[in-house]
């Protein structure tokens, strides 16, 4: 049940208790980077970040020679857009399964949830560009007596 404020102390008591409210702290590691993963339809990416000049290094290679179309790099680049920290942060990443563009929003996923531990002020901005949150649509499975996941055989009259 709730309490009942009756006098004017009860009421700074109560508000001096919201205003100590959990104050987040920031999770590095020894060599200060912070870590997180990624996921998107079948692609996940362990992601480290650490203060440094932009440079990416996904699964040992370039950015752009990882992901040539400007498309999904932009997509890669979007939480440091958002959180107004282009060229701050180094990143390395390894990335498993999918296609490119599973694996550009599983890097894009893991990246904001790095950026959200490693300054958890930036936990509003990326919060509200959508980008702490795991895109749960993945493809969906064939089902048994049918052409696809939906797609049924031509019927024949005759």
């Amino acid at each position: 049940m709730a309490e009942t404020i009756n006098a004017m102390e009860d009421l700074k008591q109560a508000v001096s208790k919201e205003e100590t409210a959990e104050v987040r702290k920031p999770k590095r590691d020894k060599l200060g980077r912070a870590y997180a993963t990624g996921k998107r339809k079948n692609s996940v990416a362990r992601v480290w970040i650490k203060p440094g000049k932009g440079n990416f290094s996904i699964n040992n290679k370039a950015l752009d020679k990882y992901f040539p179309r400007q498309v999904l790099q932009m997509i890669i680049n979007q939480p440091f857009e958002v959180a107004n920290r282009v060229n701050e942060f180094d990143v390395v990443c390894t990335v498993k399964g999918g296609g490119l563009s599973g694996q550009a929003g599983a890097i894009k996923h893991g990246i904001s949830r790095a950026l959200n531990d490693y300054e958890p002020e930036l936990r509003t901005a990326l919060k509200k560009a959508g980008f702490l949150t795991r895109d749960a649509r993945v493809v969906e499975r064939k089902k048994y007596g049918k052409k696809g996941a939906r797609a049924k055989f031509q019927f024949s009259k005759r």
